[in-house]
């Protein structure tokens, strides 16, 4: 798989549960896009994974310190969840209809 930015990995995402969304791919090209989709939500994981690993916030603690917290990114991963969750259930429609 070619090397992609995380935005550009969400993209790819977004178009493959789109197109699989139509139901008109057969079913050898939606196991392909099925398996892509699945390869870049790794993908992306592992990069939020790397991201919230080097960002890091400095925050006080209640007794006026600074301490370094780990920074959240949830709106990212919410996304990305959706996004597989779409293309997983979209594939199961594809495979019951063809039984």
């Amino acid at each position: 798989m070619a090397k992609f930015k995380f935005e550009e990995a969400i993209e790819r995402l977004e178009e493959i549960v789109r197109q699989l969304e139509e139901g008109s791919l057969g079913l050898d090209e939606s196991l392909k896009l099925f398996d892509e989709g699945i390869r870049l939500t790794q993908l992306c994981t592992k990069k939020l994974e790397e991201s919230e690993r080097k960002i890091q916030i400095l925050l006080k603690n209640e007794q006026g310190e600074k301490s370094l917290q780990p920074y959240q990114i949830d709106e990212e991963e919410e996304e990305l969840e959706l996004l597989a969750e779409a293309a997983e259930e979209t594939a199961l429609k594809k495979e019951e209809s063809l039984e």
